[in-house]
């Protein structure tokens, strides 16, 4: 899979750069399903988190669970795994580890960040467990995130440079940069994308 982005806008030094994992953790919804007419089932979704405003990077963005490797983690699947625990308290034997996505370059906090592909075989409870680093963890129908209304391209200025990511908007949470564009990419590679308006645009 190839992450189809510029180097030169998201170059970071290996050498230097921190490893991280996330996890990308689809199940079955344990409530009323999307309605949906789509390329995946209806009761399909997705955990996602709101960081804390306080975070120094990525401050109130919505994220996968993750963090940085410990030395004490097996790889980088028990990285994605250990943060997920820490930051929304699912209980971990009921996630099936499904593989990994190649390392996606994060330069705004010199990551180098593995997305973990999981299923969720028997969901447990979540919350954000340390509002210092999390303040809502919720899940989200992957046919709403794939709803040509619900889809737009973030942009952010940043003195002379403007980036821009595929982003997701679904009753007011906005999902976009990095998390937004494994999701998009993610979409694409499975052949689940419906045709969107990339030219619709939002400020962040």
């Amino acid at each position: 899979m190839d992450w189809a982005l510029d180097p030169s806008r998201f170059g970071v030094d290996a050498a230097s750069a921190r490893r991280s994992g996330v996890l990308v953790l689809f199940g079955v919804l344990d409530r009323e399903p999307a309605d949906s007419d789509g390329p995946v089932p209806a009761d399909l979704d997705v955990l996602l988190q709101r960081r804390s405003a306080t975070m120094r990077h990525h401050a109130s963005q919505i994220s996968f669970p993750g963090g940085g490797v410990d030395p004490a983690d097996a790889d980088i699947t028990a990285t994605a795994l250990r943060e997920a625990v820490e930051e929304t308290g699912l209980e971990p034997s009921g996630v099936d580890v499904l593989g990994t996505l190649p390392e996606l370059p994060l330069s705004v906090s010199s990551n180098l960040v593995t997305p973990v592909l999981a299923w969720w075989t028997r969901p447990s409870q979540v919350a954000a467990v340390d509002h210092r680093e999390t303040v809502d963890v919720f899940r989200i129908p992957v046919a709403d995130l794939l709803d040509p209304a619900n889809r737009l391209t973030a942009v952010r200025r940043r003195g002379a440079q403007t980036f821009r990511s595929p982003a997701f908007d679904v009753e007011g949470r906005l999902v976009w940069g990095f998390t937004g564009i494994v999701l998009s990419r993610l979409f694409d590679e499975l052949g689940w994308t419906v045709p969107w308006e990339a030219s619709r645009t939002t400020e962040v």
